[in-house]
């Protein structure tokens, strides 16, 4: 009996030991040397990324991430999708609405309003549906080609830029398939709109 008892005693102790031990080195492994590493991986292959695909203006500002979208309220600009978080990357996310709630058709029929009010010369058959629904995280910085195109005359009409120009400018900035097989054609509405401001500023 005293032998079992003091059997029992001298290996708890042990475990405990080899517990702690086994804790420390999974913490400096896996919570300090495996983040360095891919850290200072990342920023040897792909600095840009690994820094947060940054955009900078022509003065070199950073204005943005080409990975979230912005809103741009003045109509002279090119407009991106709808985000019912304000582009709020701390909160990514949108409401999952059922075609059928009101709440989503409410918006849905004042984004058209908004449309025809501010496009008169598009007509609501040529509106393309991506610039009236919200993305599932609410913070896509893209809009499909036909989008940007779709706004070319108002752009067109409160910049003075020809529709020619206007064209040329969203073809220039149309990103195709990932590796010519994944996603869809696609304009980053912050960079198409930096390159309006150089057509502007010229």
């Amino acid at each position: 009996m005293n032998s079992s008892s003091k059997s029992g005693a001298d290996t708890a102790p042990l475990s405990i030991g080899i517990i702690l031990r086994l804790s420390v080195v999974f913490i400096v492994l896996c919570g300090i040397l495996y983040p360095l590493v891919c850290t200072g991986v990342a920023q040897a292959l792909m600095p840009g990324r690994a820094g947060g695909s940054l955009i900078q203006n022509s003065q070199g500002q950073i204005v943005g991430s080409e990975l979230i979208g912005q809103a741009f309220t003045d109509p002279a600009y090119f407009h991106g999708r709808i985000s019912s978080i304000d582009y709020k990357a701390e909160a990514s996310g949108s409401n999952n609405y059922a075609p059928s709630n009101p709440e989503l058709l409410k918006r849905t029929e004042q984004s058209i309003q908004d449309w025809v009010k501010n496009n008169p010369d598009v007509p609501v058959s040529r509106l393309p549906i991506d610039l009236i629904t919200n993305s599932g995280s609410g913070l896509d910085p893209h809009i499909s080609p036909q989008s940007a195109e779709a706004q070319v005359p108002r752009v067109s009409k409160l910049t003075g830029l020809s529709s020619a120009q206007l064209e040329k400018l969203v073809a220039d900035h149309t990103q195709g398939r990932d590796w010519g097989l994944f996603g869809e054609p696609r304009v980053n509405v912050l960079e198409l709109n930096l390159a309006l401001d150089g057509l502007l500023h010229k």
